[in-house]
């Protein structure tokens, strides 16, 4: 069985709290999501980036909210 759904969606404002690397937003109907990665040389770099001079830090670089319950 097939389904088609045609949809006309306005949308005026549009906020969103907090996306990560694994969010996934979604406006209107999907019958199926499928993740995808990919990964460009864009710059052609041809060897590997230098090593850090120090240790990377923990803290964040950009200061985030509390989590909430």
């Amino acid at each position: 069985m097939n389904f088609f759904i045609n949809q006309n969606i306005v949308i005026h404002n549009l906020r969103v709290e907090g996306i990560t690397n694994s969010s996934v937003l979604q406006i209107g109907s999907a019958g199926m999501i499928k993740g995808i990665s990919n990964l460009y040389n864009t710059a052609g770099f041809v060897e590997p980036a230098p090593e850090l001079d120090r240790p990377p830090t923990t803290l964040p670089l950009v200061p985030l909210a509390p989590p909430t319950a």
